[in-house]
């Protein structure tokens, strides 16, 4: 199977087609990465998720080097080209996985999966789940055509995330009941159109951006999931763009189109929007250096300049808005990548966001902080055994970053930070010893530190020292801290069928304790969790 994926590959069947792989699917995305720290195949780390197409391609380029790989990487990688493998056969008949419905043509295919799962949790505060159910499909027209979708209807015994809550659980949008627990359905999908060296698509969907193994600071993905544009473009081997568009939902009550109907009021919110860029330069091998752009605007309707991918947002900004009126202004950010996997089995990375930098200030020890967020790591991957690997992650990010003095144009959707999920004031050290003792376990360890400082008052008034936002000192004081250990094994059975088993020792203390923390983690807790899940 594995020596015949090349020739395949090689004979021009493979079509420019694209639907994405949510970045919940982290064995697929854990094993690139090991493939990459190897030196075996180069990926763009820093901009998830990955299509289809583009994780076929790296497994058939690894589907080369046989002779690099150690016994447990090669059963993976055929584990893998089973699913992956659709993207570069002209037919169904190779060895591939199993589905609930597939069909392929010269034109045409379609793949139908079901949706199912359980996580159950008991600590010393008690017991919760979450259960869900649904379906997903995907499909290809033609040769440029790409098309998924996926449905999951969800319960939650006891609700699990809320906007100020600091956790990495998935965010959404909550129905509660009157048990204290709630439901919540999440749909995810889009169509695309891609041709040999790019895409474009329009998708509900959530994205990343920065290199990380524990939260992105730049777009961590850890909100509801938002409608954008998306375009990409990788025209040659040392140049790869990627741009979205986003409606997001402000939460901002526009006061002058909300009515009564009758008993009821229809509520009507304010439009908000967000543009990012991407620039992702290669100036050779293993090495990407990353910079890019956004802006967060909103009490309008969608601008055409910030449609155009490739501007510096700030600058339209300053353009589109009156001499003078700098509260009419939008929220705009700079954020730069690093990445560098020139060490063998080892990857290197950085990346800084800017939600605004004076140097003059910076200067000024009265007036020494930035508004922005720095995050470093290392991942040893077989460094010095085979199959085990080692993570140090460290995140700072300064007061008043990713916040805004207009409620509309923060740095969030639905309530929910699109960068870091500690907020501004906040701090993270992250450690993990992971092994595969065999092909698809995966067994963590892990330490982690989180601290949380005050919430200053801002009003972007540069003559009020109260809320000006300068000089404002990072953790002065403790007021939310996290220390967490634990171990997790986790089990990919068959595709798309997982077994997963944790221990966390957790405490939770401080003096917002109670309004940073669900309240079934705070204090000292042993949580043991199971679950068990076909699909995500």
């Amino acid at each position: 199977c594995l020596m015949m994926i090349p020739c395949v590959f090689s004979s021009g069947t493979v079509s420019a087609q694209e639907v994405y792989v949510h970045i919940s699917h982290s064995d697929i995305y854990d094993f690139l990465d090991e493939l990459a720290n190897a030196g075996i195949i180069e990926i763009n780390s820093a901009v998830k998720p990955y299509s289809r197409i583009y994780i076929a391609k790296r497994l058939d380029e690894a589907s080369r080097e046989l002779k690099d790989l150690n016994k447990r990487q090669q059963q993976e990688l055929d584990f893998y080209l089973k699913d992956y493998g659709k993207e570069l056969h002209a037919d169904r008949n190779f060895d591939r996985r199993k589905d609930l419905f597939y069909y392929k043509d010269s034109l045409f295919t379609f793949t139908f999966n079901p949706i199912l799962g359980l996580r159950y949790s008991v600590n010393d505060s008690g017991s919760f789940y979450h259960r869900w159910s649904g379906a997903e499909a995907w499909a290809y027209a033609g040769a440029h055509f790409g098309f998924y979708a996926s449905l999951r209807d969800n319960h939650e015994s006891k609700i699990l995330s809320d906007p100020s809550w600091l956790n990495r659980e998935e965010a959404m949008n909550y129905k509660p009941d009157t048990k204290g627990g709630g439901d919540y359905d999440e749909v995810r999908g889009g169509i695309s159109y891609a041709w040999n060296w790019g895409s474009v698509a329009l998708v509900k969907d959530h994205t990343e951006w920065g290199d990380n193994y524990h939260g992105s600071n730049i777009l961590s993905g850890h909100n509801p999931s938002y409608t954008f544009l998306k375009l990409h473009m990788n025209p040659v081997r040392w140049f790869d763009f990627n741009y979205i568009h986003g409606w997001l939902v402000s939460d901002v009550i526009d006061s002058s189109r909300t009515y009564s109907i009758g008993q009821s009021n229809r509520i009507v919110f304010q439009p908000k929007f967000i543009a990012a860029n991407l620039f992702t330069f290669i100036p050779w091998k293993r090495l990407q250096l990353s910079v890019g752009n956004s802006i967060i605007y909103s009490d309008q309707n969608v601008h055409p300049a910030y449609l155009i991918p490739f501007l510096f947002y700030k600058s339209v900004d300053h353009s589109l808005s009156s001499s003078g009126s700098n509260f009419l202004g939008q929220n705009s950010q700079l954020f730069f990548n690093i990445s560098s996997r020139n060490i063998k089995n080892v990857h290197l990375y950085s990346s800084l966001f800017v939600d605004e930098v004076a140097l003059g200030r910076a200067l000024k020890p009265k007036e020494q902080t930035n508004f922005i967020s720095f995050k470093a790591g290392v991942r040893l991957s077989n460094f010095l055994l085979d199959n085990a690997f080692l993570t140090a992650e460290y995140t700072q990010t300064n007061p008043i970053t990713y916040r805004h003095y207009l409620i509309s144009a923060t740095y969030a959707t639905s309530d929910y930070n699109l960068g870091h999920y500690l907020g501004d004031n906040s701090r993270e050290v992250y450690l993990s010893i992971g092994y595969k003792p065999l092909s698809k376990l995966m067994v963590d360890a892990w330490w982690m530190l989180a601290q949380k400082g005050y919430e200053y008052k801002y009003n972007g008034i540069s003559g009020d020292p109260s809320g000006n936002g300068k000089g404002l000192p990072l953790l002065s004081r403790v007021y939310w801290q996290d220390t967490e250990a634990g171990i997790k094994a986790r089990y990919q059975w068959i595709h798309d069928v997982w077994v997963v088993a944790s221990f966390t020792r957790s405490d939770i203390h401080g003096m917002m304790e109670n309004e940073y923390t669900m309240p079934w983690m705070i204090g000292k807790q042993n949580t043991i969790t199971f679950g068990v899940n076909l699909g995500f």
